[in-house]
């Protein structure tokens, strides 16, 4: 997402959110306040940046970019009592799959009490009568303790369906809220079943919440897991620091997930500044030269240091791979080439080349810190998120994602959240802290 590019043209960004039909119903929810539609809430958070929309000419009634705001709604369109809801995960595993789940599951019925609740298994798999895979009837009791287990209780699967069958589907179950729980390739899947149920007038509602560790969503702010698969890194880092350390002129090297963003290794090496150089795919590194990633090792083990250790995301340094066919995986992702292995036999290789004994110490734990339970705040993350999500749904939005702009719960547009990836600013506060923490700008190490 170019944050710039919001701020100067407002008018190419919708921020308006598709309904199935006008709400009429009263809400069943007591004791608690509602939200309404006019709340909005601003992309901008900067006073310049509000300056620049009303100079470009964005007001209230004009394209001012902002948010419709989270929460229950006064006016439901769904009838509770024959409501019949259905949940999907799907793509890769990811800290918080069963909490979510969970939510959602609980609110519909402690909430609203919807008792109708299916969970589709295998992603958009279960939605395709072929693989003859029967929906899961879920309630409170099934969902009670899934929380405290990694993975998905429905399982997952990368892949598109057909969207008429996944739409005949739905009708023929009678559903009429989809909870779709995925990143990128799961919500353009999300965005083209909604737009064919409208195309066939049906007040089916396709929600999305958003998952990838990645945490490359744009417009949604931060995805749930990625605080857990960060957490999860800790260890990981600390276990290759002491295999260094251990080891004479010792290399502790991390590959780490994130094909296309970083945020995965920029924040497991602040959270754990052990690390002595972060590599990630938005910010170009060389591997020869006085200036390369290998001198800097080799300077810095001839200087007594006696180790160090280095993470890279899995996405970083694909221009080492130029010539080498692509290939893509079931979601239609460009498959990266493997970088911690380059990086495994050419450090060795340069530094006993230059008469530097090295041990060096490889770890790459892409599927564990994705298969963990959520930890701490990120459990909660899960549960507003998952309760948003009901709220929207009951109101009779559709084709949107819960988001969290700054400290607000909010309703994003499913064609805005797979605009572009979200990435890591070079020039940004987070790159300039890694920079800062690793010193692995200074030429001398």
């Amino acid at each position: 997402m170019n944050y710039s590019d919001v701020i100067d043209h407002p008018a190419r960004y919708a921020f308006a959110i598709p309904t199935v039909g006008r709400p009429t119903l009263p809400s069943p929810i007591t004791g608690r306040s509602f939200s309404q539609d006019e709340r909005r809430v601003a992309f901008a958070t900067h006073v310049h940046e509000i300056e620049r929309l009303m100079a470009n000419g964005a007001d209230a009634a004009n394209a001012f970019p902002a948010f419709e705001e989270a929460g229950p709604r006064a006016k439901i369109f769904h009838d509770p009592a024959w409501a019949r809801a259905a949940i999907l995960t799907a793509g890769g595993l990811c800290p918080g799959l069963n909490d979510v789940i969970k939510g959602i599951v609980e609110t519909l019925r402690f909430a609203y009490g919807v008792r109708h609740v299916f969970g589709l298994r295998y992603g958009y798999r279960g939605l395709n009568p072929v693989y003859g895979l029967s929906p899961i009837l879920l309630d409170p009791d099934v969902v009670d303790t899934i929380h405290e287990d990694g993975g998905s209780i429905l399982g997952s699967s990368r892949g598109n369906q057909d969207v008429g069958v996944m739409a005949d589907t739905l009708q023929r179950l009678n559903i009429n809220m989809l909870f779709c729980v995925g990143g990128d390739g799961t919500l353009r899947g999300a965005t083209q079943l909604a737009a064919e149920l409208t195309r066939r007038k049906q007040p089916i509602c396709v929600i999305g919440i958003p998952k990838t560790v990645d945490n490359d969503l744009s417009f949604v702010g931060k995805t749930f897991g990625f605080e857990t698969a960060v957490a999860a890194c800790h260890d990981i880092i600390t276990s290759a620091h002491m295999e260094a350390k251990g080891a004479f002129n010792g290399i502790g090297l991390i590959k780490l997930m994130g094909r296309d963003s970083g945020f995965i290794a920029a924040h497991a090496t602040l959270s754990n500044p052990v690390v002595n150089y972060c590599l990630i795919p938005e910010v170009d590194f060389e591997l020869e030269g006085e200036h390369g990633l290998l001198s800097k090792i080799a300077r810095r083990l001839q200087a007594g240091k006696g180790h160090a250790v280095v993470v890279v995301a899995e996405g970083a340094g694909q221009k080492f791979f130029s010539g080498l066919p692509e290939t893509r995986d079931a979601s239609g992702n460009v498959k990266k080439h493997d970088i911690g292995e380059l990086l495994r036999n050419a450090i060795p290789e340069y530094l006993v080349s230059n008469g530097i004994e090295c041990n060096v110490r490889y770890f790459d734990p892409s599927y564990l810190i994705r298969s963990v339970p959520t930890r701490g705040n990120d459990a909660i993350f899960c549960y507003l998120l998952a309760e948003n999500a009901v709220h929207a749904a009951m109101a009779g939005k559709t084709d949107m994602v819960i988001g969290q702009w700054g400290s607000h719960y909010t309703h994003v547009p499913i064609s805005l959240a797979v605009m572009s990836r979200q990435q890591i600013d070079p020039e940004g506060s987070l790159w300039q802290a890694v920079l800062s923490a690793t010193r692995q700008n200074h030429d001398a190490f």
